[in-house]
């Protein structure tokens, strides 16, 4: 998955095998397998292309890394604490990540906010709430990359 959230594009899986055989040796097959479970697990789809297939991200990887913290928060008997401890694990560098996203979410709660008249609704410039993940991309430090791209998350 690294790599297809890395190239931001469709990717083969002879264009994934040769990225990956620059770091260690790979078979086709292995790297075909792990493509096709990608692909039955619902994490990319794919569109054939003469003989091959072209895969292609379903969600980024910040969205999956978001739903893999909101599961392991949702799972916790005591989701505040489960929270401080986190927040205790944290670099500096995260903890500033942290605080930039929190500024985002509140920028967007006061952008939600119903506006006094439309000649204010229409001067107001501030992205719209959707665009969350391209601004945090932007104001947040880029993830680490990971060290294999065969799996989600790795």
């Amino acid at each position: 998955m690294t790599r297809v959230w890395q190239w931001n594009r469709p990717v083969t899986v002879r264009e994934v095998l040769e990225d990956l055989q620059q770091e260690r040796s790979i078979a086709y097959t292995t790297v075909m397998t792990v493509m096709d479970n990608l692909h039955q697990k619902g994490w990319v789809r794919r569109e054939v292309e003469g003989r091959a297939y072209r895969y292609t991200a379903v969600s980024t990887r910040a969205a999956y890394s978001a739903a893999l913290m909101n599961e392991a928060w949702s799972r916790s008997d005591n989701p505040a604490a489960a929270l401080v401890a986190f927040f205790g694990m944290m670099s500096p560098e995260q903890r500033e990540s942290l605080q930039a996203a929190v500024r985002i979410v509140q920028d967007d709660v006061v952008s939600d906010a119903p506006q006094d008249t439309a000649q204010d609704t229409a001067q107001d410039d501030r992205p719209l709430p959707d665009d969350r993940e391209q601004r945090a991309g932007e104001e947040l430090p880029a993830e680490r990359p990971a060290d294999d791209g065969t799996s989600p998350g790795r």
